[in-house]
C-alpha cells in the first residue's frame, strides 16, 4: 500500500508520544484520532482516484479532516 499523507505522526512529529499517551488515557481523544484516521484515508483514496467522489464531497472531507486536526491540536496543546 502506498504512503498515506497527513497521518497524525507526520502532522505532529514532536507530539507522537503525547498522542499515544492521550489515546490510552482519554476516550474522546482516541475517538477523534480514529475519526481523523478514517477521514484522512478516505481523502487519500479520493485524491488517488481509488474511490472517486464528487469535488464537493472531497472538499467536505478535507474540511472535516481540518476540523478534527484542529480539535486534536487543541487537546495536545492543552495537555502539554
Amino acid at each position: 500500500m502506498s504512503h498515506t499523507p497527513h497521518e497524525l505522526a507526520e502532522e505532529f512529529p514532536d507530539k507522537v508520544e503525547l498522542i499515544a499517551q492521550l489515546r490510552e488515557s482519554n476516550a474522546h481523544f482516541a475517538k477523534l484520532c480514529a475519526e481523523y484516521h478514517e477521514v484522512n484515508r478516505a481523502v487519500h483514496r479520493a485524491e488517488a482516484r481509488i474511490e472517486p467522489v464528487s469535488d464537493e464531497a472531497e472538499e467536505e472531507m478535507r474540511r472535516q479532516r481540518m476540523r478534527l486536526k484542529d480539535e486534536i491540536y487543541g487537546m495536545l496543546t492543552a495537555a502539554a
